[in-house]
This record gives structure tokens, sequence and C-alpha cells, in this order.
């Protein structure tokens, strides 16, 4: 043992200060990594991991904000299977989930084709059509939706030069979930984006080679656009499913932040405020908050599990 560790000496040596300076080297990227690390790793514990393990916690406590925290183990689950306003809740957003995704995937898709056509003004077209991802989130979007589709809206208005009379659109219980699914099928420049690139990536030839059979351009759609572009369709649905879950901003203004009228916007998300910040239960509210992280992870498991029938990869 002592002859190798001399032997090791010898080598160390024999690398003289070149060896030293690669090392020092070394160790200064690293430090230097771990600077530029510092930022990313005290978001993921201070933004992501504490409020996780805090909410996993809270829920399964009777917490008010006000007064500490009462250990009740998993009272507040068992409850969630009995509280009819949270299946109001779920059944509202499934429905805009079921209904508002699809119709967005095929607006975004559509438009995506028209764009991939090569005209003048690309660029252009591009940013207008993505403006509405950009803004249909916030809180000035939604308040001039409520605008647009309230009695005296331009909805209206417009309904009216064809002497159809309309009505209060989001103070219906009938269609007031119907505006806000209609304000998320608006928000279609994202997916848009994703399958504009996806476009640009399928080879010409096979559209060639489609034509010399004798294919449409229906055929051409449904036989070649559609299998080369199933993954990219896969990635737009699954992050849309998990974004519409998480809808908020646009139900809270449109209904006032009641969930009305009848319950009709009540958005699980927007019940889970109610819950939380309303009326104090945040025990409740963080049980709610896992429920719906089971939800959303057992639909994402269910859509890759479908994919395998549907999604053609290069392989």
């Amino acid at each position: 043992m002592t002859a190798f560790n001399e032997l090791r000496e010898m080598r160390r040596q024999r690398g003289g200060p070149k060896n030293v300076a690669k090392t020092n080297l070394r160790k200064a990227d690293g430090r230097a990594a771990l600077v530029f690390l510092a930022p990313w790793f005290l978001g993921l514990f201070a933004i992501t991991l504490f409020p996780l393990g805090a909410s996993a916690y809270f829920s399964l406590t009777d917490y008010d904000l006000l007064t500490p925290p009462t250990f009740i183990g998993f009272e507040y689950f068992v409850e969630l299977f009995h509280d009819t306003r949270l299946h109001q809740a779920l059944k509202v957003t499934l429905t805009y989930v079921v209904t508002g995704v699809p119709l967005q995937l095929i607006v975004a898709l559509l438009l995506a084709m028209l764009l991939n056509q090569g005209m003048r003004g690309m660029a252009f077209y591009r940013s207008v059509f993505y403006l509405p991802s950009l803004m249909g989130g916030s809180v000035a979007i939604a308040i001039l939706w409520r605008q647009v589709f309230g009695v005296d809206g331009i909805f209206n208005r417009f309904l009216a030069i064809f002497g159809i009379e309309g009505i209060g659109w989001v103070s219906n219980p009938d269609t007031a979930l119907w505006t806000i699914v209609l304000l998320h099928v608006w928000t279609f420049g994202s997916p848009m984006i994703i399958f504009l690139a996806g476009l640009r990536q399928i080879p010409e030839m096979y559209y060639e080679a489609a034509s010399l059979d004798g294919a449409s351009k229906v055929r051409q759609f449904l036989s070649v656009t559609l299998p080369l572009l199933s993954p990219i369709i896969f990635f737009n649905l699954v992050m849309q499913v998990i974004t519409a879950f998480q809808a908020f901003t646009q139900a809270y203004v449109v209904s006032g932040g009641t969930g009305g009228p009848s319950d009709s916007t009540l958005f699980y998300t927007l019940y889970l405020y109610q819950e939380g910040f309303s009326n104090l239960h945040m025990g409740y509210a963080s049980a709610m908050a896992w429920l719906m992280v089971v939800i959303i992870l057992g639909l994402t498991a269910v859509n890759f599990w479908l994919s395998k029938f549907w999604v053609f990869y290069g392989d």
C-alpha cells in the first residue's frame, strides 16, 4: 500500500503546476455552478417543495389561518366525497375541460395549417394570433369578456342587427359556462405556434408521394398530416388539459367571485379559493388541492395509456 501511495505521489509531482492549475480550475467551475444554481434551488425549496409539504400537512388538520392547526387525520378527505358543492365544481370543471380543450386544439390546428401555406407577412400574423394566449388569462380580458356578453354588450348589439333579442349570457345559468369556454377557445395562440412548428417538420416528399398516388387534400391530411403530427397533438392535449383544470381568473371575474349564477361557473379552483380564503377553511382547501393533483395525475396517466393507440413516433 505504501508503494502504491508513493507511486501516486510521484505521478502527481510529475504533472507539476499544470495538474494543480487544472484541479483549481475544476474547483472554481464547481463553485461558480453552485452560485448560478443557487436561485433555482432556492425557488425549488421555497416556492415548490415547502408549499407542497405545508399543504400536505394542513390537509390533515383543522386550520383556519388564525389559530394553530389541529390534527384530524383523513377526516377532510372523507368529507370531500359527501360535499355536493364540490361535486358541482367537478362537473363544471370537467365540462369546461372536455369541451374547451378539443375545440381550442381544433381551432389552433386549422389556423396553423393556414399559416403554414407560406403567405406573406407570416411574422405579423403569427404575432397577432399569439396575442390572445398572452392576454386571455388576464383580469382585463375577463372584464372585457363580461361586458361583451352582458345584456347591453357588443354581442347582443350584433344580434339586434338581425332582429334577434339577446339575453344576459353571463348571468344566465344555461349559457354562463359556455362564454368562459369560448374565452378558452379564443386563447389558441400557444398550441397554434407549437402545431405550426410541427407542421414545418413534416417532409414535403410525403405529400408529393401521396399526390402521385391520387390522394386528395383531405386524404393527405388524414393519412399524412395527422399521423406525423400526432406526437405534437398529444403534447398539446396533455398540457392544455392540465392548464384547463387550473383555470381560475376567468371564472372569478365573470362570476364576480361567486361561481354563479346558480354555481354554473363554479370551477374547482374557484371553490378551493372560496373555502381557503373566504371561509378560512385552509385545511379543507388543502385537501381539495391534493384531490385535484390526484385527478390531474390520473387523467394524464390515462392520456399516456391511450396514446399508444393513436400516437405514432418515428420508430
